[in-house]
């Protein structure tokens, strides 16, 4: 059981639509703090769609309407009150195929920074190396800061777009198929970061890819829609040994074991 100092996100009654068609319902989780929680379940359940809840992206898409509660660190994030731009500065997304912005290595690294607040060149100079550096990308791309960033390879440019979140000082982070894009070498790339991150940040994590969300993972959740044109419901939620080794739930073992989905 977690104590309230290891709950980072909390997930009550929740119930998403777009326009009148209900996607998720009765949604309840505690997302845990420095930890990585896998979403995992059939194509087309919703997974995305409740990954972009904890960041309220889906109103950038269409008439939305939410029930329930979404807090995190005790606020919700869905009155109306809430600092969007605030709160996407805390929760940070990464997508499935890298979005570099048409600009250099450093210049992609320091746009969110300045739209914040004013820095020096000499904090927006550390703010890059920090960044890079927690991104394990520094290295590689310390002697090219001003080239564009999008000669880089997919998976030096997924880093880059990882290395833009921190370099806000997001606190979570939302990963939707962070590395479906990506070849094994830079998949477990990206899997090594996400494991030294989870250190400093919350991170959850959208996959397809099974071993991925057994690999990578302290907790998972598995959705599912059980007939055509009805919402997603959460099927189950714990550890991610015990999903993978001894489901609770008989639709989450057939899912896990290839039955279905």
């Amino acid at each position: 059981m977690l104590s309230e100092q290891d709950i980072k996100i909390k997930v009550r009654d929740y119930s998403f639509y777009y326009g009148t068609t209900m996607v998720l319902t009765g949604i309840n989780m505690d997302i845990e703090k420095n930890a990585i929680t896998a979403i995992i379940g059939p194509s087309g359940c919703g997974k995305s769609t409740y990954l972009r809840t904890f960041n309220r992206m889906n109103e950038l898409l269409a008439i939305t309407k939410v029930e329930g509660q979404v807090l995190v660190d005790g606020m919700d994030i869905n009155k109306k009150n809430v600092d969007l731009v605030e709160l996407r500065k805390k929760i940070g997304m990464v997508f499935q195929r890298p979005n570099p912005f048409p600009k250099t290595i450093y210049e992609n690294i320091v746009y969110g920074p300045r739209l914040h607040k004013k820095h020096t060149k000499s904090e927006l100079d550390d703010i890059v190396e920090k960044s890079l550096k927690q991104a394990a990308l520094w290295d590689e791309v310390k002697n090219k800061l001003n080239t564009p960033a999008l000669d880089l390879s997919g998976g030096q440019q997924q880093r880059l777009c990882i290395a833009r979140v921190l370099a806000v000082d997001s606190e979570i982070i939302l990963m939707d198929e962070p590395a479906s894009a990506l070849d094994p070498i830079s998949t477990q790339k990206i899997e090594d970061l996400m494991d030294e991150l989870k250190e400093n940040y919350t991170i959850v994590i959208v996959t397809h890819n099974m071993q991925q969300a057994a690999r990578v993972s302290q907790k998972t959740a598995f959705l599912l829609v059980e007939e055509f044109g009805q919402p997603a419901r959460l099927i189950e939620y714990d550890e991610t040994k015990k999903i993978f080794t001894n489901p609770g739930d008989k639709r989450t073992e057939n899912y896990i074991t290839g039955r279905f989905g």
